[in-house]
């Protein structure tokens, strides 16, 4: 019983142990705004970020979510950086825990959720550098003991990209943390223009073109079998609340 307690609980981070030691590690803080001072949150946000979240793995980047049932959030997200270089605090350590507990936490929600993904450039596509506008978040419920199922699944969207969008730029991170609520494993998309999202929907054929006559529908059944649900978000990107800025380089994001 031991044993498979085990394998339950760790064997995402089984799964996609390397003998590396460090990687790149995304944190994610959403942030749920007090009705009446959205104001003062996004003066605190900007403030603190452009203060002490500017560069490096501590550089943080702001979102706002547009749709779902986190719209009006905003998601805080600092790095990539990793989790050994987390154990050095951003100095000055008492300045700056005292600068967002006055100028950012007073202005949310005393709940928020923390998530901390890893990130798989040997999954995602940045073939040049470009500028963040918007992203499409697609987040998967992985079952218990399916995460190798779901790597293949993964593999045979990004074989589908490389062949039919292989300018598109996309991201795969694994969450680091078991959780009851479905967030196990994204694929975002980044695009400019929301008229992306009026593109004609040819994945079923694209799919069959790349995989073969069928394929889409027996990939259809693995992803029953392999997940509980997906949901997805729009999120947009406000440079005026962020740290780094909107250029993203295709080269800090292949390893």
């Amino acid at each position: 019983m031991k044993r498979i307690l085990y394998l339950l609980f760790l064997g995402p981070l089984m799964v996609f142990t390397q003998s590396a030691t460090d990687y790149p590690v995304i944190t994610n803080l959403r942030l749920t705004p007090l009705p009446d001072k959205i104001m003062q949150l996004e003066q605190g946000l900007a403030e603190h970020n452009k203060k002490y979240h500017s560069q490096g793995g501590n550089g943080a980047r702001v979102y706002w979510i547009s749709s779902g049932k986190n719209a009006g959030k905003y998601m805080w997200v600092m790095g990539p950086t990793t989790w050994s270089a987390m154990d050095t605090p951003i100095q000055p350590e008492k300045e700056h825990n005292d600068h967002w507990n006055q100028k950012v936490a007073p202005y949310a929600e005393a709940e928020g959720r923390v998530d901390h993904w890893r990130f798989h450039p040997e999954y995602s596509n940045f073939p040049a550098d470009f500028e963040i506008d918007n992203l499409l978040v697609f987040v998967m419920d992985v079952k218990p003991f399916k995460w190798m199922e779901a790597i293949e699944m993964v593999k045979k969207v990004q074989k589908l990209y490389m062949e039919k969008y292989p300018d598109d730029p996309y991201g795969v991170y694994i969450n680091e943390l078991s959780n009851l609520e479905g967030q196990d494993l994204a694929w975002v998309d980044f695009f400019g223009n929301m008229n992306y999202m009026s593109r004609p929907d040819t994945f079923p054929q694209d799919f069959e073109a790349v995989h073969g006559e069928g394929s889409f529908m027996k990939f259809m059944k693995e992803a029953e079998s392999v997940m509980d649900g997906t949901h997805e978000e729009l999120w947009v990107f406000r440079k005026d609340l962020s740290g780094l800025g909107s250029t993203v380089s295709a080269v800090d994001r292949q390893e």
